[in-house]
């Protein structure tokens, strides 16, 4: 571009324009990239570099580009840059003034050099050993610092050959092109700072919502990993869905925004467990509070033997002798009926898929029978409250527990919607919260049904349902292999409990594969029928 040949308000437009494209550049490679070129094409120059204050010492390599040789590395072209960073100062502190992009920066004046090998003031031996390597002839350097809005240099910006746009030839920088590029500069300068700026504070952001669901996992050892293992789940099937171009989902698409709200929500879905009492989040037993209750209740049946010896002995007192202890029929009966329903106790104790109403009616028969406590008074074998964790029907936790464990996601929910989100992240309480609702509206804390959800909250309700059957750090149930945790999946599809759509998408893009492979064990990779999986169909 001519800048002796443009117009100033073509000039300006230029430039406005040029602001528009580096504010909406999001990606910090690519914007130091688009600096640089846009300040080559302002200028015509054949080369340039751009330097970033790595450190207060050092300046930093980040792009290099040379049209004529070809020479493209840094920035986006995925291809290192070998140079050292430049230091500003020398090991005894005094500031390095020998090189024309470090003067630049510790100055904060602009450099505009006709032939770099007839200046007399800057070190440019290396710039000579660049051209006898390459056979390039440099020439015009023009160096500035690029100074944001507080006054501070963050870098530096050095366009090499400006070309006469008529001849092609090598000539200086013209005062024009440094007043254009010392603009840009300036402007870039602030646009780098910001984007600098909203990176930081999103990479704080992410590190405090790592911080709270690292917390939640830590406060239980039975589901440390369960808040890292969800997200990573939920973004295999999310980009699984994006990818497909048949089907019930074809048109389906998540931006850059959608897919990191949507990952968000997942590190967070779980964050009203902050609030649930550990001993109900751990509850690994049925008589387990803050200790497994069931050695109390083993305790009592040690009194009820020793009470059974006691009358054992007093009947030899009365007469009988003593050859006849061992054959003492009632005391061994008691012995071994004693022995069985501590077994009983103890088994039951450990939760289950199912309690038999048989099974309740032996907890019953055994709680009413009495024990003798130290202050000689006769109470039931069990309390009313052991009574009635024993009589749980499915897993260890009583309607209470259980409503105290699904209140956490109002809590999320609650806590979530607090928040003061910006634009692209208002959804997320509505990824989050949605992970225990079901497809035909019986599932909580709002009984959504599917059309009220979008396909990113259904997404996650698979992610979070798939990861619990297959976790193997669980207290009340072991690891499931892949093929039992499918079948689950299975028939809550056929139960309109999850999206149907969705599961066959998990199913056939072998996600459950893919996720195992990275966070299960060998032997949960186990050999089945995909055919045989309730409910799926094939996804056309």
């Amino acid at each position: 571009m001519d800048l002796a040949k443009v117009h100033f308000s073509d000039l300006l437009k230029e430039l406005t324009d040029i602001g528009v494209l580096l504010s909406a550049e999001k990606d910090h490679s690519r914007l130091l990239e688009l600096i640089l070129r846009k300040a080559m094409e302002l200028t015509n120059a054949d080369g340039g570099t751009l330097y970033t204050r790595a450190d207060e010492i050092h300046l930093k390599f980040e792009i290099m580009i040379t049209e004529s040789l070809g020479i493209y590395t840094g920035g986006a072209s995925g291809k290192a840059i070998e140079f050292y960073p430049i230091a500003l100062y020398d090991k005894d502190g005094n500031p390095n003034t020998h090189m024309v992009a470090s003067w630049a920066v510790l100055k904060g004046e602009t450099v505009n050099i006709e032939d770099a090998y007839a200046d007399k003031k800057f070190d440019f031996s290396g710039t000579r050993m660049f051209d006898k390597k390459t056979g390039y002839r440099s020439r015009s350097f023009l160096t500035v610092p690029m100074t944001d809005h507080e006054n501070e240099n963050i870098g530096v910006l050095q366009l090499l050959n400006a070309k006469n746009p008529e001849s092609g030839e090598i000539c200086a920088f013209s005062r024009l092109d440094q007043q254009v590029v010392e603009s840009l500069a300036s402007q870039a300068a602030v646009t780098v700072t910001n984007r600098s700026l909203i990176d930081a504070q999103k990479n704080l952001f992410d590190a405090m919502i790592q911080l709270i669901a690292n917390a939640i996992d830590e406060k239980s050892a039975y589901t440390g990993g369960h808040c890292r293992r969800v997200p990573a789940l939920t973004n295999m099937i999310a980009d699984a869905a994006c990818r497909i171009d048949h089907g019930p989902l074809k048109d389906f698409r998540m931006d850059e925004d959608d897919k990191y709200a949507l990952d968000v929500a997942g590190w967070l879905h779980d964050c009203g467990k902050i609030t649930t009492p550990e001993y109900v989040v751990d509850k690994a037993t049925k008589l387990e509070t803050i200790f497994d209750r069931v050695e109390v209740v083993a305790t009592r049946f040690a009194c009820l033997r020793q009470a059974a010896e006691a009358r054992m002995l007093r009947r030899f007192l009365q007469g009988r002798g003593i050859d006849d202890i061992p054959e003492d029929s009632q005391y061994q009966a008691e012995l071994q009926r004693l022995k069985e329903d501590v077994e009983f106790i103890k088994s039951i104790n450990m939760g289950a898929e199912s309690t038999s109403a048989a099974d309740q009616d032996r907890v019953r028969e055994i709680g009413a029978r009495k024990w003798t406590d130290l202050e000689g008074a006769a109470k039931d074998l069990l309390t009313e409250n052991e009574h009635h964790n024993l009589m749980i029907g499915r897993g260890t936790l009583t309607v209470r527990e259980r409503q105290i464990i699904n209140n956490h996601i109002t809590v999320t929910i609650e806590m979530l919607e607090s928040l003061p989100y910006p634009k692209h992240l208002r959804n997320v309480p509505e990824y989050a919260g949605g992970h225990h609702e079901k497809m035909d509206g019986t599932g909580y804390p709002r009984g959504l049904k599917r059309e009220q959800m979008s396909i990113p909250a259904r997404i996650m309700a698979i992610a979070d349902i798939f990861e619990a059957l297959t976790a193997g750090d669980r207290p009340y149930k072991k690891a499931m292999p892949l093929s039992k945790a499918l079948t689950i999946l299975g028939n809550m599809k056929l139960n309109n409990h999850i999206d149907p759509d969705l599961f066959d998408l998990f199913v056939h893009e072998k996600i459950y594969l893919h996720y195992a492979e990275q966070y299960l064990s060998r032997d949960q990779i186990d050999e089945f029928d995909i055919a045989a999986i309730p409910g799926y169909a094939p996804y056309h």
